[in-house]
């Protein structure tokens, strides 16, 4: 199922550990983007659902894609609910967040579907396939939703007292 929120976990882990340095909207937008083209494929009924971005390359152009319209949305949005107008969101923040979006994305991805190949269109094999089973990557997302999620709240919240 494309556009699915497990991907969030890894982003979750990463918001917990990277607070201010890593952008939560930016993350998030990558992997919705990197699920366009399963989503295209399941309304069209393509034979390979992820065969374009989901290998290094499709990575690598969806994450300079999210970068360069996540910033300036992300910022846009968060000023706006913040009030703050000076709020900014830095290009390195921007570019971490949509690069570890996009490259976690394929490497889960990679576990679980058998049109990801890492380096299409030069191998067209993909290792990872099978290696873990799809209730443990299942199980594995949730937790770190949860456990990433808990620890920002905890960090933000004893920053605040301090």
């Amino acid at each position: 199922m494309p556009i699915t929120p497990l991907h969030l976990g890894i982003g979750s882990c990463c918001k917990a550990i990277g607070q201010q340095r890593f952008s939560m909207m930016i993350f998030a937008g990558t992997q919705f983007l990197m699920d366009i083209e399963p989503l295209l494929g399941l309304i069209y009924g393509w034979q390979y659902l992820h065969l374009y971005t989901h290998n290094l390359m499709g990575a690598t152009l969806i994450g300079s894609i999210a970068l360069l319209i996540g910033k300036p949305i992300s910022q846009w949005l968060l000023r706006s609910i913040l009030n703050d107008r000076n709020w900014s969101i830095s290009w390195r923040t921007a570019a971490i967040s949509a690069y570890i979006g996009s490259f976690s994305h394929i490497f889960l991805d990679a576990f679980m579907h058998h049109d990801v190949y890492w380096f299409y269109p030069w191998i067209l094999k993909n290792p990872l396939l099978g290696l873990i089973p799809y209730s443990v990557i299942f199980y594995s997302c949730i937790c770190a939703i949860l456990i990433g999620g808990f620890a920002w709240f905890y960090l933000c919240k004893s920053k605040n007292e301090s």
